[in-house]
């Protein structure tokens, strides 16, 4: 009988950038705010310009640097002569800045059956009033359990009532619509209020 052998399906991941060996390309776009200083320790004048991709190499080669194609659907692509484990590394940092900054949404539900009283109403809107106050969005909805499904008329109505009361607070993003047995709105807030 055949042994089954096991086999490895994460596959490895393709490195982002070509690196020195792996630009077969002719020629390139040499940028960088370093090639003054990559000139005085050459003792040439490089600048900003097209070159031969076998002249940069050559040059990052000397400085025990890599020559790095930052933009490859560019015509020529483009490179950089800099220490690539650096500019990875100031990559994923600019990357986990740009997602900390990221506002993140925040939403609360609010549920409604749909024949909930005035004090119960009086109640959620006061929660909802708050939650749009600190800038999170307020996802309500009615919910119908069972034969209540008849009453769907009195579920937009309710929603609608909650959507006016709220108008000094936030705007719907959409009218009441069912979502299978529940009917929902979604309400963003008007001023954020800054933390």
């Amino acid at each position: 009988m055949a042994k089954r052998t096991r086999r490895n399906f994460q596959r490895e991941q393709k490195p982002q950038f070509r690196v020195n060996e792996q630009i077969r390309i002719p020629e390139v776009r040499l940028v960088g705010d370093n090639l003054e200083k990559l000139s005085e320790i050459l003792g040439q004048k490089i600048e900003s310009g097209i070159y031969p991709t076998r002249r940069a190499r050559d040059w990052a080669s000397r400085m025990e640097l890599d020559l790095v194609e930052i933009s490859p659907k560019a015509k020529p692509p483009v490179v950089r002569i800099i220490d690539y484990n650096k500019f990875l590394y100031d990559r994923k940092k600019k990357e986990k800045e740009i997602k900390a900054k990221a506002a993140k949404t925040v939403i609360k539900e609010i549920r409604f059956g749909p024949n909930t009283d005035d004090h119960d109403f009086e109640f959620k809107l006061r929660h909802a009033k708050k939650f749009l106050e600190e800038g999170a969005k307020v996802k309500a909805y009615v919910h119908f359990r069972g034969r209540t499904i008849v009453f769907k008329d009195r579920g937009e109505l309710l929603l609608l009532r909650f959507l006016k009361e709220l108008e000094d607070f936030g705007a719907a993003e959409a009218l009441p619509k069912m979502e299978g047995r529940r009917m929902i709105v979604v309400v963003s807030p008007k001023k954020v209020k800054k933390k």
